[in-house]
Order: structure tokens, then sequence, then C-alpha cells
């Protein structure tokens, strides 16, 4: 994914812990940048990534998150996902890679994750 995407490791961890475990994670590099709780806005008792700070066009952004609460802002741009708890044997994010490819040739990403919602 990371030769196809910018991919940015966003996470509301502090980044004491989610650097080090991030480092074990990320053995290939994907992550072009990492972003943790500092980055985040704290907003009715939970962090927020606020997608805006990346500076990115948001027609082009996707938020992979277990966490509603997390993309509360930008819903719109969501990808929800399950929650992932030492399940080797999970494959959810596997099972995403032919639909993170259509959205690799898209100019907005705002159509296709609409139509992808709407198939439940």
């Amino acid at each position: 994914m990371g030769e196809m995407f910018e991919c940015v490791l966003f996470t509301a961890s502090l980044s004491k812990y989610a650097d080090p475990v991030s480092d074990i994670l990320d053995k290939w590099g994907a992550f072009r940048s990492r972003l943790f709780r500092e980055a985040c806005v704290f907003h009715k008792g939970n962090y927020v990534k606020d997608l805006s700070h990346l500076g990115r066009d948001l027609n082009k952004v996707i938020i992979i998150d277990n966490s509603p609460a997390s993309y509360t802002f930008h819903p719109d741009n969501a990808v929800p996902v399950a929650s992932w708890f030492d399940d080797m044997s999970d494959s959810e994010l596997l099972d995403l890679i032919p639909f993170f490819e259509r959205l690799n040739n898209v100019d907005d990403v705002y159509d296709v994750l609409k139509e992808q919602r709407a198939l439940g």
C-alpha cells in the first residue's frame, strides 16, 4: 500500500508509547509520517483526528479507524474497521486491499466511500 498511497500513521496514543510499537509494526517503512495524540483535538471527551492537519486535499484522503469518535470531524472520509485484539487470524485490512486499489484510481474518494457505505 505504501507504494500506491501516502500512508500516514495517525494514532490517539501518546508518541512515547506508540512510536516504539510503530517501529516494530512498520518494518517495511510504509508510513511516510506518524502523528500521535499531540496532533489530535480533544473534543467532547475524545481525541479526534483532524484530517485537515495533513495539509492534503480531503477529496483524496481516507481514514481507516475502529473508533467513530476518532473521525468525528471527517465521517465522510472514514473506512470503519473492527477493533483488533490479538487475533492473529484477523484479515480485515487484507480483505480491504481490492477496495483500496479501487480508490487509487479515483480523483474523489467521497463518491466511492458513499457507495461503499450504501452497500453496508
